[in-house]
């Protein structure tokens, strides 16, 4: 059974940086793109940054590039995000789960067919 464990959630000021984590288990995560997603209250989940398994290509959501950075350890079946710069238009709960890579080179989102608790990141003066 796949697990997805996030944490470093936080509250932070505007202009903070956090670091997010996802611990992964049930599963060979060095064969899947990964992507991290973020759902505020009210919206819609989205993917705001996606890695491919060796981490050849990496995409970003528009709101985000400049001050996130995906990253992962494959020997630690660990998933990362950095995340500096915040702003209060951040503030969501933050997901992993694997992504799809489609033609266009964009990961697309996917899933394991359930999610982790996720970690929540809330950006406030």
């Amino acid at each position: 059974q796949v697990q997805l464990v996030e944490s470093g959630g936080g509250l932070v000021q505007p202009g903070g940086s956090l670091r997010l984590s996802c611990a992964a288990s049930g599963m060979t995560f060095s064969r899947y793109a990964m992507a991290w997603y973020r759902q505020a209250p009210g919206k819609q989940r989205e993917l705001v940054a996606g890695i491919t398994s060796g981490s050849h290509t990496i995409n970003y959501e528009d709101s985000v590039k400049g001050r996130f950075t995906i990253s992962r350890d494959n020997a630690k079946n660990t998933l990362y995000l950095q995340m500096n710069s915040l702003k209060p238009e951040d503030t969501a709960v933050y997901y992993c789960n694997k992504a799809l890579l489609g033609s266009d080179l964009r990961l697309k989102e996917a899933n394991f067919g359930s999610w982790g608790q996720g970690t929540q990141v809330t950006v406030s003066s």
